[in-house]
């Protein structure tokens, strides 16, 4: 993994990423108390800017964390960052905590300033290996909260499903839950069923994914087959295509789960007929106002 570029923003500073620091007190250190968004940029324009910051909105409304910013203060704290660093191709990390109080104190939560805090990273690459052959994926059953659908800075039960794929050699787990598919440990999971996109709906226990939007305005404005309903663990194993849609990847193929081929064992038709309608809809905001 690259590392970060070198300013971020913090409370209003843009210090070196090295040097920033936080009170040891704060809400997200001492409780995961927070939400955060992570936003794409693509040629210096953050892609799907006000349906990531819709969703920072609502998370901090479902965790009663008043949003420090107005819509155009985060779109000048964006433009900043990406400039401060070179703009060009990256994502944005944005978190607000709830704050610092002196004291730790369950509850009542505290009326105190936000913690405002941004970075900037080089995007993954998404190398020919991955896009010619797929990626490997296994399964676990979900063991995170009931409020998936917060995007919490509360991320431990993430990190450990995911270091099992981690461990088996794979990239990414596929959760289950009471013989259900939800999502993956950080991506949306879309399987391909008879042709058809077969997507989970939301709910309390499936993060609103912005990516997964993109994939459905993709899938009707190129006829392409789509359902949103519930997919049971049987169909995930015998579909004929799983994709993961997350911010920083895009849309990713699935050819091999818990070591056994899904579907052909190669990125499949359907897959391919949708990252080429991401390309093509990132050539055409290129210089499109954000």
């Amino acid at each position: 993994m690259a590392e970060p570029l070198p300013i971020c923003h913090l409370n209003g500073e843009w210090p070196l990423l090295r040097e920033a620091r936080i009170s040891p007190l704060d809400r997200s250190f001492l409780f995961g108390d927070g939400a955060y968004e992570v936003v794409p940029v693509f040629r210096g324009r953050p892609f799907r800017f006000t349906e990531h910051f819709d969703r920072l909105s609502r998370s901090l409304r479902e965790i009663r964390c008043r949003d420090p910013h107005s819509r155009g203060e985060w779109r000048a704290l964006m433009t900043e960052l990406m400039q401060r660093n070179g703009s060009g191709d990256m994502y944005v990390y944005v978190q607000v905590s709830r704050g610092a109080e002196y004291g730790r104190s369950h509850a009542p939560l505290p009326d105190v300033q936000p913690t405002v805090f941004a970075f900037a990273a080089p995007l993954p690459p998404i190398t020919e290996q991955q896009l010619a052959h797929g990626i490997a994926c296994t399964t676990a059953d979900d063991t995170r909260w009931g409020r998936c659908d917060i995007k919490s800075v509360a991320l431990l039960a993430n990190c450990l499903l995911r270091q099992q794929s981690i461990d088996a050699g794979a990239q990414e787990t596929i959760l289950l839950r009471n013989g259900y598919l939800m999502e993956a440990s950080a991506s949306t999971v879309h399987v391909v069923i008879d042709g058809v996109i077969v997507t989970p709906p939301d709910s309390n226990a499936i993060l609103p994914g912005t990516t997964r939007s993109v994939v459905e305005e993709l899938a009707d404005r190129h006829q392409m087959a789509r359902v949103t309903r519930a997919v049971t663990e049987a169909e995930l194993r015998r579909a004929d295509e799983i994709w993961l849609a997350s911010a920083t990847r895009c849309v990713s193929s699935v050819t091999q789960l818990d070591g056994k081929p899904v579907g052909s064992g190669k990125p499949g038709p359907v897959w391919a007929r949708m990252w080429a309608a991401f390309q093509q809809l990132q050539q055409e905001l290129a210089h499109a106002p954000w």
